[in-house]
């Protein structure tokens, strides 16, 4: 990472922080780094603040030990260059340890065991989405060498997280989760993140096919974009990051990425953490996965596996995705229930203090209290940048993707990241200034362009149906309704 002097994983830590080891000082205290968790609206990597983890030794070697004649199942893709995305409904699958992985992946020739119908140089594998209770479930101990404490979410460790191990060319098509931001801990090898703001989902031609609850796929293969079919995608604003070892990522909510492994092997942790907003975004879900099951299932249903993602293995029947929208709405209710509660006993405990007599200053504190603690963190956050050598900025990139010139074999493993002021753009909480009916008016273009196909070209499948009632806009206007509606009921 190409990043503000001195801001490398072995840099010389911030002075005046809390969290010491020896001679070492973490930059930021939990309660400051989740108070830019929080507040933060860009992409940004953190520094020196896992240098301790015992998980910052999780090599595949290390992983390999550890799991011994663990089976695990890697996604295999092929190392090609063309415009359509390698989704994980047309990826094969191979069932294999960590060992029979780092051999086959050192290129030492495998005649027999689960690789070898698999050349390595024209395939690369992943081993993503890999829950460590399900991994490590006869090792939960190994739960505490993953801290996530340290950014201000006490007991959070390894159970809340995902592993992911890959070679060279391993990658997750571009795609925004629904639920939550993220953190990344990079501890093996290197990935190039692409990056692209919520504002721009409308330039990046959101689809639910293939399907997976939390999950948005773009149709466009953001390395190579076929931009005679998807021509607004040249609208869509890049940022990039090459993530290195012993760093963090923080990839706000609804960020759009494509990750990509540039080293022969890559390990990286992650954790989505829960946000507020997630509790409306149930409702869309379980809105959006009641239609794709419906439609898709009425279309063929002996033939999920060329919809569903690998990854969704409940029941898809409409009477279960009945019981799971009911659910996600009564979650809902009763969390806005709750937070009126805790509201109201806010009140309580401000009424009873002005009874004990506090004097007049300490009284209109407490009065104030919600909406001066929000008017102030925001200029705080205005007046201060929190950037500096141990949190960088991920900015927008204004350089020409080498996989774009060359394919992602054969780029030079450059870093994309800037140096902090060097982009004329802001570089802190981006403001999200575009208006909604600008993007009914892209979304309205998308489709003119979808259209100007070839009369053989413009028979309308469930596909395209689908991306129309299950677009994100769509389903957010119809949560509400939804909501409305049994608000007004209740």
């Amino acid at each position: 990472m190409a990043a503000a002097p001195g801001a490398t994983p072995d840099s010389a830590p911030a002075a005046g922080a809390g969290e010491v080891e020896g001679e070492r000082v973490k930059p930021f205290t939990p309660e400051k780094a989740k108070e830019i968790i929080m507040s933060l609206q860009q992409p940004a990597i953190f520094c020196n603040m896992a240098f301790d983890w015992p998980a910052h030794h999780w090599t595949a070697k290390h992983l390999s030990e550890v799991l011994h004649d663990k089976q695990i199942r890697f996604r295999m893709g092929m190392k090609r260059t063309d415009t359509v995305p390698q989704f994980e409904t047309t990826c094969a699958y191979v069932e294999a340890t960590l060992e029979e992985f780092l051999t086959w992946n050192c290129n030492q020739s495998t005649t027999s065991g689960p690789f070898r119908d698999y050349d390595h140089s024209k395939f690369w594998a992943y081993a993503d989405y890999k829950y460590f209770i399900s991994l490590f479930d006869d090792k939960t101990d190994i739960f505490q060498d993953v801290i996530w404490s340290d950014f201000g979410f006490p007991g959070r460790n390894g159970r809340e997280s995902t592993l992911w191990i890959g070679s060279m060319g391993a990658h997750t098509p571009c795609h925004l989760d629904s639920y939550g931001c993220n953190l990344v801990f990079q501890v093996q090898g290197r990935k190039r993140w692409h990056l692209f703001p919520p504002e721009d989902t409308p330039f990046l031609y959101p689809t639910r096919i293939p399907y997976e609850e939390s999950s948005v796929f773009s149709k466009i293969n953001v390395v190579n974009p076929d931009l005679q079919r998807f021509p607004q995608f040249c609208k869509a604003r890049r940022y990039m990051v090459t993530l290195k070892p012993g760093q963090v990522l923080f990839v706000p909510r609804h960020w759009w990425h494509y990750v990509e492994s540039i080293d022969p092997v890559t390990v990286s942790i992650n954790s989505w953490i829960e946000l507020e907003e997630d509790h409306q975004t149930r409702v869309e879900e379980a809105i959006t996965r009641m239609l794709v099951c419906a439609l898709k299932t009425a279309e063929d249903p002996h033939n999920t596996r060329a919809w569903l993602n690998p990854t969704e293995v409940e029941e898809t029947s409409h009477e279960v995705n009945c019981h799971y929208l009911n659910r996600a709405v009564s979650a809902l209710f009763d969390y806005r229930t709750s937070k009126v509660v805790e509201i109201q006993a806010l009140r309580t405990n401000r009424d009873d203090m002005k009874k004990e007599g506090l004097n007049v200053h300490h009284r209109m504190e407490v009065e104030q209290m919600d909406d001066q603690d929000l008017l102030l963190g925001t200029i705080k956050q205005e007046a201060a940048s929190p950037f500096g050598p141990d949190l960088v900025p991920v900015i927008l990139s204004s350089e020409e993707l080498p996989s774009e010139r060359r394919g992602i074999f054969e780029g030079d493993g450059k870093d994309f990241v800037g140096k902090d002021g060097e982009h004329p753009g802001k570089l802190h909480c981006t403001k999200r200034q575009r208006m909604m009916s600008k993007n009914e008016d892209v979304v309205a273009e998308q489709t003119a362009s979808d259209s100007s196909m070839a009369p053989s070209q413009t028979f309308i499948s469930t596909d395209d149906l689908l991306d129309c009632l299950v677009n994100p806009q769509v389903t957010r206007i119809v949560a509400q309704l939804l909501i409305k509606g049994r608000s007004l009921w209740s």
